[in-house]
């Protein structure tokens, strides 16, 4: 897991190409003009998610994981805790879902707080629970970049 500033961003590029495109991504567009929806941005292979949404409290979150994408995830405005712990230290909820690309899990983690111009990347072994309220529901503004492993 990765979390920090996008004005830091520099930082993580020789990472991978996908992150590179991803981060590029954040760094060059009107985000908070974006409409909620899906943005290609390599076809399949790195992708945009532009969600909003109000954060929820924290017995309603569940970790969850991916095993085909990365998570870079950007507050474009708002702010949430994540929840965040290894993989292997969570019980599984239900079997992998391929389709979607997610598995939901359930146990105890520790919480990050992203406020907007922060992201974390997630990678597949980061169980991660987003949208949980830091003082109660708040609107937030979410893009999530989607980064084929």
């Amino acid at each position: 897991m990765i979390v920090d500033k996008l004005a830091n961003s520099d930082l993580y590029l020789n990472l991978s190409s996908g992150l590179e495109r991803g981060i590029e991504y954040l760094s060059t567009q009107d985000l908070q003009g974006l409409e909620v929806g899906r943005y290609p941005i390599e076809g399949d292979r790195v992708f945009a998610l532009v969600q909003e949404y109000d954060s929820k409290p924290l017995e309603e979150g569940k970790y969850e994981t991916h095993r085909k994408y990365i998570d870079i995830q950007y507050i474009v405005s708002g702010r949430e805790f994540i929840g965040y712990t290894n993989v292997v230290n969570l019980k599984s909820l239900d079997s992998y879902d391929g389709e979607k690309d997610i598995q939901f899990f359930a146990g105890e983690g520790d919480l990050v707080r992203l406020e907007a111009g922060m992201f974390a990347v997630f990678f597949p072994e980061d169980a991660h629970m987003p949208c949980i309220s830091v003082d109660g529901p708040e609107a937030v503004k979410k893009v999530v970049i989607k980064v084929a492993v």
